[in-house]
């Protein structure tokens, strides 16, 4: 006899609290401790995330790697998808139990012959219904003579609806961290999810502020279908997003055809520094990229550093977390020089004495806003 309630209050009191792979991993092993010959458990679920449509949490009896599924959008027209178990609950939203023992037939699912032939006996599995409808699944899979018993099958509809509300918390934290760090950049995305998100809740800290923009996009939307210019533009967002997010700067604005990104400092010397040479690497790699990719739009990437006022600004119920500054403006304007005088990228004054690797002088302009003429210089490859 399973002692369901004993599963059911460690699920509420302690599994629930380090995750769905360690509530998954602690449920198997007691399962096991207590007799039930399981082999494995999945929970799966759905997520709102632009790269992927579904996750998924595997526990395996046999102590193996630990397997976490993240399934890309598209995952519906899918071979693998399409008549497996998973996809007739997600349809029906009724369970299904399949006694692996018989003999398998060719409308069965690979997922079931593959099972079968690891060994198991029996597969059961059951929608999850949370407030918001049904978006998750939890599969057993028994390997013991005979199957799942009928004490065994009842432990788990009990189980499993105790998991449902639980599955459904870690999926809004999950929704909650996807939107957060897809809008806003996983830094800043984490900053509002701790708490950081009344107007006016602002810092000031350093920055190499990057500013880049593509070249002659009036003329490119004149010219070319919507669509088409659409599909470039976010083509030169992948290219900057990836070069930016590989030398540890953020994105922190898509501005119509512009970019925003901070690479942040701590304020010490050798802070500064780093800051303005991960930026410079950025701005390189991006133009790397964009060649290996044949971009079909040139863009020019402008760098300056300074102090920044960086959080929440906006009306009292729609507010927005950026940056604020005059760094932000020179970034800006210094980027405008890039067609101009014909250079890819251009940094200031400031970013060249700090970040001291090869540079060439372009030229000395003055810029709208700053009183001072200021050096603008292109930095040599690295």
């Amino acid at each position: 006899m399973i002692d369901t309630q004993s599963h059911v209050a460690w699920i509420l009191n302690t599994g629930r609290m380090d995750g769905l792979q360690a509530m998954a991993d602690g449920l198997g092993a007691r399962l096991i401790e207590e007799g039930m010959s399981l082999m494995r458990i999945r929970i799966g679920l759905r997520t709102t995330h632009p790269l992927t449509a579904a996750l998924s949490v595997v526990w395996e009896a046999t102590g193996g790697p630990i397997v976490q599924v993240a399934a890309p959008h598209g995952l519906e027209q899918r071979s693998g998808y399409i008549g497996s178990p998973m996809e007739y609950v997600n349809r029906t939203r009724r369970p299904l139990r399949r006694n692996l023992s018989d003999a398998l037939t060719e409308d069965d699912h690979v997922v079931l012959h593959e099972m079968k032939l690891r060994g198991a006996t029996d597969y059961y599995a059951l929608p999850l219904f949370s407030a918001q409808g049904s978006g998750a699944i939890v599969m057993y899979v028994c390997d013991g003579a005979g199957g799942f018993s009928d004490d065994e099958i009842a432990a788990l509809d009990t189980i499993s609806a105790v998991l449902a509300p639980v599955i459904e918390a870690h999926g809004n934290h999950h929704l909650a961290t996807a939107i957060a760090e897809s809008y806003l950049g996983q830094r800043t995305g984490q900053r509002v999810l701790d708490g950081q998100i009344t107007r006016g809740d602002i810092e000031t800290i350093e920055a190499a502020i990057l500013f880049s923009d593509i070249r002659g996009w009036t003329a490119l939307n004149a010219t070319r279908p919507a669509t088409e210019a659409l599909d470039i533009a976010n083509r030169y967002f992948e290219v900057i997003s990836d070069a930016v997010d590989n030398n540890d700067g953020e994105i922190l604005k898509f501005m119509g055809d512009g970019v925003l990104a901070l690479f942040p400092s701590d304020g010490s010397d050798q802070g500064r520094q780093q800051a303005c040479r991960q930026a410079i690497a950025a701005a390189h790699a991006a133009h790397g990229i964009a060649a290996l990719a044949e971009l079909p739009v040139p863009f020019g990437i402008g760098i300056h550093y300074g102090a920044v006022l960086y959080g929440n600004v906006g009306a009292r119920a729609r507010i927005d977390f950026t940056i604020l500054g005059q760094a932000v403006n020179i970034a800006s304007r210094v980027e405008s020089f890039c067609a101009r005088l014909d250079q890819s990228v251009l940094v200031s004054d400031s970013v060249a004495q700090i970040a001291q690797v090869p540079m060439r002088l372009v030229s000395t302009e003055t810029l709208k806003g700053v009183d001072a003429p200021m050096g603008l210089h292109t930095p040599e490859p690295g």
